[in-house]
């Protein structure tokens, strides 16, 4: 068998190139990507001053950076308190501005006004005032995606209180052990969500974490079903908490690196870490990085598809929207029901223009098939941001093809719960390259590692890292330093994503480093199959994992999803093996089909990769607190 080589092998590359649809640069400035990451790159320091002016500082910042990228201290001098940049100002001038348009599975809607939500906010972060919730205390939110979840976000915050918010569905031990690691005191939960046409009982999670759990003084329980009494003298109901508290209240101004929350991380590959973000470069970061990168304005009808639980939600829904002002639309509930076509029937009401999504939504769609998008008038679209996993060149061109028709900009995105604004990515002015994850979205320089911190050359993939500190990357993990400073070697933030940079400077991010399969001493991503696997016309969605093989090494099998109406068989299995071989070459065939009506996955969408390893060596399964129902 060959020596492993020492640098990841990129085999998928379509060589397509999609200019930018006619009439963007209509609702997009900036025409030029790489001369506009270029000129911020040149100096960081200014291009940061110049975004800091567009937030609401009670003491303006002198000082934009000091430290180093592990180190990271940003407007270290100023002090604000990030709902005074995404309520109160717009408030004076824009009151009656619609901030969120609620749509549930059910059939129910809600929509609340900025003036509305302030003062909904005050009375929330008045009764935690009177409760005993002080600045630095800690919060955990168990919500599912409602205005009453970001409104208890944005009450921790008036209070300098720092929330957690842990995604609405996880199970009682992923929620208890975030609970004491947090060391929470208030808890502020649903007693519901809705799935299915079906009421998904939150309640019965918390009291199973809480139970003799002596940390938790408080519970605060948004009630939607006639659900069961309190279980004990800790509890109390959301509107009788604060339906009676002053719809004003004054904002705990702190410094800009007070923390602002704690993030979980979904965890995938291990035990979650609590992701810190802080009021002041976090605001700014994530505000700015949103607006620059989409285009997204006040005027559009904007929906985000994630929800609060994750950092897209934090950052594209809640603090990022606000700061600048959008209206933004909430979904509860299955993408697919109660018809398949619930996606399109939302863009189609609200007339939705610009739509941040995730790869996996994507991926749903096709399976579904094209013809449900053409029963729908999606005209209203001009944008399709898409974020959380490498997206499937099959899948960009589905979103390109059949919901955007040849009109739409569809733009991937890189990031992560880490660094929570877009990093990289393609400008919808920009030529768009399918097979390519993009470039530089802002001030921050890229390089490809090896194991050993030496940069690589083009075309040979290894260990994406970022050169540059960067406001919204994240500043500690929450009681772990030491985590915190695994991420730092050689003097750069090691994101954990392995990806290739090829002679003309775009980035492919093809999947986590434990996801690197080695067969026969070539190093290849999983996604590289994976894509191969969905651009052939059977396929919907591909988790790949790699097993112990004696002559290879590592033998690939890949579990398929269909596309609707195919039909599994050996002969397709075959021509599935034979459509891999031709796409990426030998060394990336697979040596199994395994066909599934579903793919592990977490509760932000991305495939448990090393779960369906462990079902094919008989391991035992590990850590599965995040895994989706």
């Amino acid at each position: 068998m060959e020596t492993t080589s020492s640098y990841i092998e990129g085999l998928l590359s379509t060589g397509e190139v999609v200019p930018p649809p006619a009439g963007v640069s209509s609702w997009f400035a900036t025409a030029d990507q790489d001369a506009f990451a270029a000129e911020s790159l040149r100096d960081p320091i200014a291009f940061w001053r110049e975004r800091a002016r567009d937030v609401a500082w009670d003491t303006e910042p002198a000082t934009v950076f000091t430290g180093a990228i592990d180190d990271q201290h940003w407007f270290p001098d100023g002090r604000l308190n990030v709902t005074v940049s995404c309520l109160d100002r717009h408030v004076a001038r824009h009151g009656d501005a619609v901030a969120y348009q609620y749509v549930c599975e059910n059939g129910d809607e809600r929509t609340i006004t900025y003036a509305e939500l302030l003062a909904r906010v005050n009375q929330l972060a008045n009764a935690l005032r009177l409760d005993g919730v002080r600045a630095g205390d800690r919060v955990c939110i168990y919500m599912p995606l409602t205005i009453e979840g970001i409104v208890a976000m944005l009450a921790c915050a008036r209070i300098g209180a720092i929330h957690s918010v842990i995604y609405a569905g996880l199970g009682a031990t992923a929620l208890r052990d975030r609970i004491v690691d947090a060391g929470a005191q208030v808890l502020i939960v649903g007693d519901v969500t809705y799935r299915r046409g079906k009421p998904v009982n939150l309640k019965t999670i918390v009291d199973d974490a809480v139970r003799g759990l002596d940390l938790v003084r408080r519970v605060v329980v948004h009630r939607r079903e006639a659900s069961a009494e309190p279980v004990d003298a800790r509890e109390v109901n959301f509107e009788t908490y604060c339906d009676h508290q002053s719809p004003e209240c004054e904002p705990e101004i702190v410094s800009s690196e007070h923390p602002l929350f704690i993030l979980y991380t979904s965890g995938t590959t291990g035990k979650p870490k609590g992701v810190v973000m802080t009021h002041g470069g976090y605001l700014v970061g994530a505000s700015a990085m949103l607006s620059l990168t989409t285009g997204i304005t006040p005027d559009d009808v904007y929906w985000c598809t994630s929800d609060i639980g994750w950092i897209v939600g934090h950052s594209i829904m809640v603090y990022g929207a606000l700061a600048n002002r959008y209206r933004c639309i909430l979904r509860e509930g299955s993408a697919d029901y109660p018809t398949p076509d619930a996606v399109y029937e939302i863009i189609e009401r609200y007339k939705v223009t610009k739509f941040y999504t995730a790869p996996t939504l994507a991926r749903m769609l096709l399976r579904l098939g094209a013809d449900l998008a053409t029963k729908h008038d999606l005209s209203s679209l001009q944008e399709i941001a898409c974020a959380g996993e490498p997206l499937n060149p099959e899948a960009w061109r589905f979103l390109y093809e059949a919901i955007g028709r040849g009109a739409v900009a569809v733009c991937n995105q890189w990031w992560q719960t880490e660094l929570a604004a877009p990093t990289l990515g393609f400008f919808p002015t920009a030529p768009i390259l399918p097979d390519r994850s993009g470039k530089a979205l802002g001030p921050v320089a890229f390089s490809i590692r090896d194991a050993h911190g030496a940069v690589l050359p083009p075309n040979q993939g290894g260990l994406l890292v970022v050169e540059t500190p960067l406001p919204y990357m994240f500043t500690t993990v929450w009681n772990d330093p030491e985590r915190y400073a695994q991420y730092f070697k050689w003097g750069v933030y090691v994101a954990g994503d392995v990806a290739t940079i090829d002679e003309n400077g775009y980035i492919t991010v093809r999947g986590r480093a434990d996801d690197v399969l080695s067969i026969a001493g070539h190093r290849i991503a999983t996604a590289d199959v994976e894509s191969a696997l969905v651009s052939h016309k059977a396929c919907g969605e591909a988790g790949v994992c790699g097993i112990p093989d004696e002559i290879k090494g590592e033998a690939i099998i890949a579990y398929v999803v269909l596309r609707s109406g195919y039909t599994q068989s050996d002969e397709l299995a075959a021509n599935l093996i034979a459509h891999v071989r031709h796409e990426l070459g030998p060394i990336a065939t697979p040596s199994a089909i395994r066909f599934t009506a579903k793919l592990p996955k977490t509760r932000s969408g991305k495939i448990m990769r090393r779960l369906l390893k462990a079902q094919e060596t008989g391991q035992d399964l590990g850590d599965v607190t995040t895994l989706e129902e």
